[in-house]
């Protein structure tokens, strides 16, 4: 008999391979997982890093550190679980308790065709990059203590449930959200927290009247570098496959970071006179934010436009924050993450549609959709999570503060975070 079923199977081999481990697949995640950690520890790092002046350059690299070390942990112990798994009568809002210290995932156990280890370990990145994100708004002023405590409310409070929401059968799932890899989950999320915190805590000393430039551009260039190579984890990862979708989002998200930069570029030689380094590594990260829900959905066209827009309009956005509404968002996350998120997550709506010629995407999310209908789905996704991330971040912030001052002094602030919080000092010359 065995061997008559042997025979079945070996006859049918779309039955014999389903709910099986596919290696290609796996190594491809593999992979990915490693190279959206890389945009964390020491992409992002380094790039913060670079951006603030020399006395708070290692508070920078060790909030980031930090963070990975923290969330990866919050993540393991219940984050997985309230994300990822099913939370019956509230699984419209959160996700229940049964992989808690990823409880029933062993080697063998799958998540379609991946281990579901590597599952859980590849979103396990995307959560430690998105606090740390925020991380840019309140640079050179917020105490150590206070940043890692936040961050770990924060993951939970608002990163898990949206995550949920979008990606964990939640009910923007239900509705049809297009977020291929995280316009909502993660872009708008950290750049309202971003907002939020800069609000609460307040400007930094002397800004903006005195100049805080970059101290170190070559260290931020790098890091640019290092997140442009790592978002083809970030966003062909978020396909789950070695596949043709997987190759269409890297495709997608080159395309869109390459005119986020040039596009921003131009707009400062206009208006300024002169193209910046600083200026083409923000819009590379302007383009590749906004291309991220659309990333999957849309073609090589569509991603040229979306570039093009995210360069036009997050750099106008920066000036707006910084010169009109006074904000003092350090290192411009709400502008270029928060409004790149809403962009790409309103246009994956558009560029979705399979009728707008050479820059046409790969359709709707459910059939009776028209352009219409995936819009304002996109639209009620931006929305709620916009509101529901400003509310909680700043009640996060205003229960930290309860406990332990969010601000440094401004004697330790204006001496610097490396020697007044770590005692140590990014450079001895």
């Amino acid at each position: 008999m065995r061997y008559l079923i042997a025979g079945l199977l070996a006859l049918t081999p779309s039955l014999a391979l389903a709910d099986t481990l596919d290696k290609s697949d796996s190594a491809w995640i593999l992979t990915a997982t490693a190279l959206v950690l890389f945009m964390t520890l020491p992409g992002l790092a380094l790039f913060y890093g670079g951006l603030v002046r020399n006395k708070n350059v290692l508070s920078v690299l060790m909030q980031c550190f930090a963070i990975a070390c923290a969330v990866s942990l919050v993540w393991l112990v219940v984050g997985y679980s309230l994300a990822f798994s099913d939370g019956g009568a509230a699984n419209a809002w959160i996700g229940g308790l049964s992989h808690v210290f990823f409880d029933g995932i062993g080697r063998d156990t799958l998540e379609g065709s991946l281990p579901k280890s590597l599952h859980g370990l590849f979103q396990m990145t995307f959560a430690i990059i998105t606090p740390a994100l925020i991380v840019g708004a309140f640079a050179e002023r917020m105490r150590f203590g206070a940043m890692l405590a936040f961050s770990v409310l924060w993951v939970l409070g608002v990163y898990v449930p949206i995550c949920h929401w979008v990606w964990g059968g939640g009910w923007l799932a239900e509705l049809g959200l297009y977020d291929f890899a995280g316009g909502t989950v993660v872009h708008i999320t950290a750049g309202v927290a971003a907002l939020v915190a800069a609000v609460v805590l307040g400007r930094r000393q002397d800004w903006p009247g005195q100049a805080m430039k970059p101290h170190n551009m070559t260290m931020t260039v790098m890091g640019a570098g290092m997140l442009w190579v790592g978002w083809f984890g970030f966003n062909g990862g978020s396909a789950l496959a070695a596949d043709g979708n997987a190759s269409m989002a890297m495709l997608v998200t080159h395309i869109s970071a390459a005119a986020g930069s040039l596009a921003w570029v131009t707009l400062e030689a206009v208006k300024f006179g002169k193209p910046s380094a600083l200026g083409i590594a923000t819009g590379m990260v302007a383009g590749l934010g906004t291309i991220t829900p659309a990333s999957g959905f849309v073609g090589p066209g569509g991603a040229l436009l979306i570039g093009l827009a995210a360069g036009v309009i997050c750099f106008y956005m920066v000036l707006v924050v910084k010169q009109k509404w006074r904000i003092d968002d350090s290192l411009d996350v709400f502008p270029v993450h928060g409004i790149g998120g809403v962009l790409g997550t309103l246009l994956a709506g558009v560029f979705a549609s399979t009728e707008l010629g050479v820059f046409s995407g790969y359709g709707f999310a459910k059939p009776e959709y028209g352009m219409l209908e995936q819009v304002g789905v996109q639209a009620l996704g931006v929305v709620a999570t916009f509101v529901y991330t400003g509310a909680v971040t700043f009640l996060l912030l205003k229960l930290v503060g309860l406990f332990t001052p969010l601000r440094v002094t401004a004697e330790e602030e204006s001496q610097g975070l490396d020697i007044a919080l770590h005692e140590e000092r990014g450079y001895d010359i």
